[in-house]
């Protein structure tokens, strides 16, 4: 799977909102995702990546909503949703992967203050995770 199916379950720190804002790098594609409060919950939007710099004018061409498909990637929202449970994780969040135009259902899981374990599942247990650094 691709750059936006992500998490893992792991006993991480408290889930607070400021554990998991600020900008990170995902493991492929040299993403940075920015991720802030939205409400009550967090949401992320992307910043750049490998395919960003390549083409500025990248397109969400992937998207199953046709009317989706002339969006910029620069600055989508693809994390979403995300409300703190009471095992210290964000959870019940969607996460959006522009590799292949779906939604996934997501949970981010602060391990520190510097990494996140993120999971993006088609259904549980067919997963796949990610380890985001924090960008500084």
């Amino acid at each position: 799977m691709s750059l936006l199916l992500i998490g893992a379950l792991l006993a991480g720190a408290p889930a607070t909102a400021d554990t998991v804002i600020g900008r990170w790098k995902t493991e492929t594609l040299n993403a940075i995702v920015e991720i802030s409060h939205c409400g009550s919950s967090i949401c992320g939007k992307v910043v750049t990546s490998d395919a960003i710099r390549a083409n500025p004018a990248l397109k969400d061409v992937k998207n199953s909503d046709a009317k989706l498909r002339t969006r910029p990637v620069q600055g989508m929202l693809m994390l979403s949703g995300f409300a703190p449970d009471k095992d210290g994780v964000w959870a019940n969040g969607q996460v959006y992967n522009a590799e292949d135009g779906h939604t996934y259902s997501g949970r981010i899981t602060p391990i520190g203050s510097d990494q996140l374990k993120l999971r993006g599942c088609v259904f549980f247990p067919l997963c796949k995770t990610q380890t985001w650094t924090r960008v500084r």
